[in-house]
């Protein structure tokens, strides 16, 4: 496992994944730390929602037709990108016959010569071969959760599966965190919701709410960051202070270790 490195999961489609890991990757940025983002998911929205065109993908370290290094990009955005493409899932067979299958990522992240301060992964919403790569390079484990029901019931067998692939994998503990996605203060379930998950997860909450924001759905279609599309919006401003609330926790885990 890395140390600041992040696998961003949820099975349930629909609660801003991508659009956290983008704005995370870019709110970072912003604040001049160096930050890699890896599109593990064959969908590749992660890609087309912050650089127009990719000349390299993550498929071709996989197959082992490049380095990791190799498939590194710049965007716009400030941060380094592995790419992913929509034949991705062709190197989940490539991967099953490897016999560190699980450990691929984990070894080409080692490998990169450049030393960042933060990795985020964005995961596929089914835990594959590609996310289990994941869940054994990153320490961490960020999952976005929207407040509406059933919420809690999806949440539950999420974190099930992760101890589950945990143990079987012979892993350490992830460091859990729990992120708030497209909440509305004006609506009761999703207060309710909200409170449930307090009591329930208590200090892996994360204290930052991300707000339901037009702009925050808007920007991917663009091809930008929200820090790009709109950077007085609410949205932009909630993860700003998402990125410091991280990094100030990532300093006081390290200080206790």
């Amino acid at each position: 496992m890395l140390r600041n490195t992040y696998a961003v999961i949820n099975q349930k489609g629909g609660v801003g994944k991508t659009t956290t890991t983008i704005s995370l990757a870019a709110a970072a940025a912003k604040m001049k730390k160096k930050v890699l983002l890896v599109d593990l998911d064959p969908q590749a929205n992660a890609t087309t929602g912050c650089m127009e065109t990719s000349d390299r993908s993550i498929k071709e370290a996989f197959d082992n037709h490049a380095s990791f290094t190799d498939c590194i990009q710049r965007t716009s955005e400030g941060f380094d990108i592995l790419a992913s493409s929509y034949d991705l899932t062709a190197s989940e067979i490539s991967l099953m016959s490897s016999s560190l299958k699980e450990q691929t990522l984990l070894s080409g992240l080692k490998s990169l010569p450049t030393q960042y301060d933060m990795i985020l992964i964005d995961c596929s919403p089914s835990l594959n071969i590609l996310t289990m790569n994941a869940l054994v390079a990153a320490s961490n484990v960020l999952i976005p959760i929207q407040c509406e029901y059933y919420a809690l019931e999806g949440l539950t067998k999420l974190l099930q599966t992760i101890e589950s692939t945990r143990r079987s994998l012979g892993l350490a503990t992830h460091s859990l965190l729990l992120l708030r996605t497209m909440y509305d203060g004006r609506n009761r379930l999703a207060i309710d919701v909200s409170s449930e998950l307090t009591e329930h997860f208590g200090s892996a909450l994360l204290n930052t709410v991300i707000p339901r924001n037009i702009r925050l759905a808007e920007a991917p279609s663009y091809g930008k960051s929200i820090f790009s599309y709109d950077p007085r919006c609410h949205g932009a401003m909630a993860y700003l202070a998402l990125m410091a609330e991280m990094l100030k926790r990532a300093k006081q885990l390290e200080a206790t270790t």
